[in-house]
């Protein structure tokens, strides 16, 4: 089956210059907090790569939309139109908006739902995003879904231009999110629903190396935000996705720390973020799903800038970038999490695990999972990390980048109170109070 989402490294084409220009005007103050929070309703946000057969994610929204009477409005307009995809007559080729609209529906009735329809607004169908017809077919839906692409077609089809106000259909899901719908969306669809300093691309070691910008790149390593934000839907953290799967753990915790924010949930793929009364003081989170959520706590990190260490008689030539201080969690299947708190509630069946290995932690030199590197391996940080807290013979580890000039090395340290948690009694799941430094070497 056709899954309609975009790879790590596609690189966005037709009509990038109309998103540039969209994103490069945005001041850096956010606009979206005047909007009314979202109390009533609910979110299922997906890391991407949700596979047509996960009952237990599609079955979340269903549910939540009202069981065998749920109606889902899909939203697929960070896809290409149909106008850009040369194999839009091909049923068995297509990727655009309206092919991998009827797509989702197909699979939401597949596992339930009454009814579940496109919604359809594009880059052919801008004018739709206002046309009261649609609008009309959004306040009969009981839930929504956005599916992925690239979230700034998003911005461009739904949002009002520099402004950055509610299109009339992103007005009436809004309102039907505050009256109690479900609000779901997967890759670009979980990424848009953040609040200000939505990340539009960039990978990991780039984003350590040079910083982030305002702005949408054509080069996708370059680690760029919306200062404005998504939809801001959820405002309790930054959103990140495909988190382990393309090593974006050093990109998510660069753009907290240049832009102020000091939470990131790193979604991880074919897995969900479901979120109770978004935006309320009651707003409280849990995981389904096969995989987890990293949550990056940016509250005691600190910053530091310097000169680029000197190789053997030469001199530096670049300030360096350093973070410390940063808490890193890993929730698995069925763990809450209370955001005002902040902490984490491993799952009911789950026990700690007393790290019982005397093996040293296994030396890593991609920890972002590096597109340079075809010996990589996804989930590589997690990966260190669990081995951290499964070992009596290490209380720290390292694991450095692959790329150098300079090398960053993130070193992962046990601080007091971390937790492992296990639901088979044996395997590291859940991860609680792992500290993180990044710094160049």
């Amino acid at each position: 089956m056709r899954t309609p989402f975009r790879t790590r490294r596609t690189v966005l084409t037709s009509g990038a210059a109309a998103l540039v220009l969209t994103l490069t005007v945005s001041p850096a103050a956010s606009a979206d907090t005047n909007r009314p929070p979202q109390q009533g309703g609910s979110l299922v946000l997906i890391g991407g790569g949700l596979k047509d057969d996960n009952a237990q994610v599609y079955g979340e929204i269903i549910e939540r939309a009202g069981g065998d009477r749920a109606r889902i409005g899909v939203i697929t307009a960070s896809s290409v139109p149909a106008s850009q995809d040369p194999y839009a007559d091909d049923p068995d080729r297509c990727s655009n908006s309206e092919c991998n609209g009827a797509y989702y529906a197909d699979v939401f009735k597949r596992h339930g739902a009454a009814d579940a329809q496109w919604v359809p607004v594009d880059l052919d169908r801008i004018d739709n995003a206002d046309a009261d017809a649609v609008v009309r077919q959004v306040n009969s839906m009981t839930g929504f879904f956005f599916g992925g692409g690239d979230q700034s077609r998003y911005l461009t089809t739904l949002l009002n231009g520099a402004e950055h106000t509610d299109s009339k259909v992103l007005a009436a899901i809004r309102a039907k999110l505050a009256a109690g719908a479900v609000v779901s969306g997967s890759s670009a669809g979980a990424q848009i629903a953040a609040g200000a300093d939505m990340v539009t691309g960039g990978e990991s070691y780039q984003g350590l190396r040079d910083g982030s910008s305002p702005g949408y790149f054509e080069d996708v390593t370059r680690l760029g935000y919306e200062p404005k934000g998504g939809f801001g839907f959820l405002r309790s953290g930054l959103i990140d996705t495909h988190t382990g799967a393309y090593g974006r753990e050093g990109r998510a915790m660069r753009l907290a720390a240049d832009t102020g924010h000091d939470r990131v949930y790193g979604l991880e793929e074919n897995t969900a973020l479901l979120v109770e009364h978004p935006g309320s003081p009651r707003e409280h989170v849990r995981v389904i799903g096969p995989s987890g959520v990293a949550v990056f706590d940016l509250r005691r990190a600190r910053v530091h800038e310097g000169p680029e260490p000197a190789e053997a008689g030469g001199e530096a030539k670049r300030a360096t970038w350093s973070l410390a201080g940063v808490r890193y969690d890993y929730l698995t299947e069925g763990d809450r999490y209370d955001p005002r708190l902040r902490l984490a509630f491993p799952a009911t069946g789950k026990r700690p695990l007393a790290p019982r290995s005397t093996t040293p932690v296994p030396a890593n030199t991609d920890v972002f999972y590096s597109v340079a590197n075809p010996a990589g391996a996804p989930y590589s940080f997690l990966t260190t990390a669990r081995a951290l807290a499964a070992t009596r013979a290490q209380r720290t580890a390292e694991a450095t980048t692959y790329e150098d000039r300079p090398r960053f090395t993130v070193t992962f340290t046990k601080e007091p109170g971390l937790t492992t948690w296990s639901g088979d009694g044996t395997t590291p799941q859940t991860l609680t109070g792992v500290s993180i430094r990044v710094a160049a070497r």
